[in-house]
């Protein structure tokens, strides 16, 4: 089972996967509504909007395992970025990103390293993993590592597909 297998549902309830995906890039973020860091789905947002065209989609991954700084439901989650963010990307349901009931999704994510070299579990909200449009992982960014961050627009602009 590749990434694009796994079954995701969306904030909305719909039944989904990565391969929804397939041929863009991705950018996966757990995101969290009541976090310091929390401000960020601004510049996700940006993101979105700067590289749709070219093929980059965000997907955020509601968690609140870190603080308890995602404790909404999925109505609440899903208002608060709209309103407070006006985020457009997509969203799916809560999920657990490390520990016995990590998503598969995060199963898999996990397992890549970051630019330092550590893989494993995921040290806070708003860690962002890249996936390139053939399902690869290929590249990994802390928590503080902010969207606009050269590392992170450098590696989207490598791993857009070509047109």
């Amino acid at each position: 089972m590749t990434l694009h297998d796994i079954p995701l549902k969306t904030l909305d309830g719909r039944s989904t996967s990565l391969g929804e995906y397939a041929g863009r890039a991705v950018l996966v973020v757990n995101v969290a509504s009541k976090c310091g860091l929390t401000p960020q789905y601004t510049g996700l947002e940006a993101l979105q909007q700067q590289y749709a065209d070219r093929g980059l989609t965000v997907v955020g991954f509601p968690c609140n395992q870190f603080g308890g700084q995602e404790p909404g439901s999925a109505q609440e989650i899903e208002t608060f970025c709209s309103a407070t963010y006006g985020v457009t990307f997509p969203m799916m349901e809560k999920v657990e990103v490390n520990g016995e009931a990590k998503h598969p999704v995060y199963a898999e994510l996990t397992r890549h390293a970051d630019a330092e070299g550590e893989a494993g579990d995921v040290q806070w909200n708003f860690e962002k993993f890249l996936i390139a449009p053939s399902g690869e992982v290929v590249a990994r960014f802390r928590p503080t590592t902010e969207p606009q961050d050269a590392r992170i627009t450098d590696a989207i602009e490598a791993n857009l597909p070509q047109a």
